[in-house]
C-alpha cells in the first residue's frame, strides 16, 4: 500500500491559517475558544499540581506494569502516555522503546481524522452531508448509490460488512480482506461490491468499510478543488503536525479507518482541535455546529444494532460516554465526566477528550489480551492527577 507523508512546509502558521481564511472565507468565528497560547508548534510545558504523589503511583502501577513476559503479550503493555490539561502537558511517559519522537499507528484512531477531513469538505462547500456517494464515486454494487455522506459519518450505509479481527474467522472478515486482501487494491470499488442488509440510515454497524468510503468519497470531492495533499493543507499544518504518515490504497484513497501513523503528541493535537469545537488560533476550521454533532448519539444506533456490545455508544466517529435510554442506561465509562468523548484505535490506542476539565488524555498501546485493559479505571486515575486544581 502507498504511504503519504507530511509535507515538512516551514511556512508559520499564521500564514497557513490565512490561507485558509482565502479558501473558505467567514470561516472566522467570534464563538472560537480563547486560550493564552496553542500547541502549533510544540505542546507548552506545565506540571503536576504538588501533593499527588500518591495519586501519580496509582496511576503508573496500573497504566506501565507489565504482566508476564513481554514476548506473551499478556497484561496492560502502554507504549506511551500522554496528558495535557488546560492546554499544557502536565504528564508524559514512554516505554517498550518509544519515545516522543516515534510514530505509533492510531488504527481506527484514524476514523476520527477521516471526520475532520469531511467537516473540512463541507466547510469548503466541495460536498454536503446528505449528498449520495455516487456523486463522487462509481459504486460497484449500483444500490450503494441509496448510501448518503452522513450515512457513513454514523455507521448506518446497509452494507453488509463483517468487521472481524484476529479473534475471529479469517476468511469472512470483510476488514481484514479490505486492509491486506482483495480489497487493497481498490478499496471503493471492493466495499461498495459488498450488498445492503439494510436501508441506509435504518440500523447501525461499526464498519471500518464505512469510513474507508467515506475517505474515498471525500477525497474525490476535494481534490478537483484543492489538489493533491490538501488533507495536509487544510488539517494537519495548521494544527501543526507534522508527523503524520496516512496510508491509502492502490487507487490512492486514504485508508481513513486504520492506517494512520503519528506521534503522541500530534495524535492529541487532532484532538485538541475537536476538544476546542473545531478551532485553531482563533479561527474555525470545522463548520459550526460540526463538533456538537459528532458527539451526540448516533440516530442509527437507537434504531437497530448489529454486532453492538454494551459500551459501544458512538457519534460520528467518534466514542461517546452517554446515556441511551432503552439502549445502555450507564455510562460506559462510571467514573468519568459524561462529556467525555474519545478517538479510540485496536490495540488500546486513544485520544480521550474531557471538555469540563479542559483535559486530554493520550494512551499508545499495544494491548492483546482481551479485557486486560479498562479504559474507565485508567481514565480515572488519569484524572485522579489533575481534578480540583485552578
Amino acid at each position: 500500500m502507498k504511504r503519504n507523508a507530511s509535507p515538512m512546509s516551514p511556512a508559520p502558521s499564521f500564514l497557513l491559517l490565512l490561507a485558509l481564511v482565502l479558501l473558505a472565507p467567514g470561516q472566522a468565528s467570534a464563538t472560537c475558544p480563547e486560550r493564552a497560547s496553542w500547541p502549533t508548534r510544540d505542546w507548552p510545558q506545565g506540571e503536576l499540581p504538588a501533593g499527588r504523589e500518591q495519586a501519580l503511583k496509582a496511576f503508573e502501577e496500573y497504566a506501565f506494569t507489565l504482566t508476564g513476559a513481554d514476548a506473551e503479550r499478556k497484561g496492560i503493555r502502554t507504549d506511551g502516555v500522554l496528558i495535557i490539561h488546560k492546554g499544557r502537558v502536565v504528564y508524559e511517559r514512554y516505554a517498550r522503546g518509544f519515545d516522543a519522537s516515534r510514530r505509533h499507528l492510531g488504527w481506527s484512531m484514524s476514523k476520527s481524522v477521516t471526520n475532520a477531513l469531511t467537516g473540512l469538505a463541507v466547510a469548503h462547500g466541495a460536498l454536503t452531508v446528505d449528498d449520495s456517494i455516487c456523486k463522487y464515486v462509481k459504486a460497484t454494487n449500483e444500490a450503494a448509490c441509496a448510501i448518503q455522506v452522513h450515512h457513513l459519518l454514523e455507521f448506518a450505509s446497509g452494507l453488509d460488512w463483517k468487521e472481524a479481527y484476529e479473534n475471529g474467522p479469517l476468511q469472512g472478515s470483510s476488514v481484514l480482506a479490505m486492509l491486506y486482501g482483495e480489497g487493497r487494491r481498490d478499496m471503493v470499488g471492493f466495499i461498495t461490491s459488498h450488498p445492503l442488509r439494510d436501508a441506509p440510515g435504518t440500523s447501525w454497524e461499526y464498519s471500518s468499510g464505512d469510513t474507508t468510503l467515506l475517505a474515498g468519497v471525500v477525497g474525490a470531492a476535494m481534490k478537483p478543488k484543492l489538489g493533491e495533499g490538501w488533507e495536509w493543507k487544510l488539517l494537519m499544518d495548521p494544527v501543526g503536525v507534522r508527523s503524520a504518515v496516512f496510508e491509502r490504497d492502490g487507487q490512492g484513497v486514504l485508508v481513513g479507518s486504520s492506517l494512520m501513523h503519528a506521534t503522541p503528541r500530534d495524535w492529541a493535537k487532532l484532538g485538541f482541535l475537536f476538544l476546542n469545537d473545531g478551532c485553531w488560533e482563533g479561527q474555525r476550521l470545522l463548520p459550526e455546529g460540526w463538533v456538537a454533532r459528532s458527539v451526540a448519539v448516533s440516530e442509527p444506533l437507537k434504531l437497530k444494532r448489529f454486532e453492538w456490545d454494551p459500551g459501544d455508544v458512538q457519534g460520528r466517529q467518534f466514542w461517546l460516554n452517554r446515556r441511551v435510554p432503552g439502549v445502555q442506561e450507564e455510562k460506559p465509562w462510571p467514573d468519568v465526566p459524561e462529556d467525555a468523548f474519545a478517538m479510540r484505535g485496536h490495540w488500546g490506542q486513544s485520544v480521550t477528550l474531557i471538555p469540563s476539565m479542559d483535559l486530554v488524555v493520550v494512551r499508545m498501546s499495544d494491548d492483546r489480551q482481551a479485557g486486560a485493559f479498562k479504559l474507565n479505571t485508567f481514565l480515572a486515575r488519569a484524572i485522579a492527577l489533575v481534578e480540583g486544581t485552578p
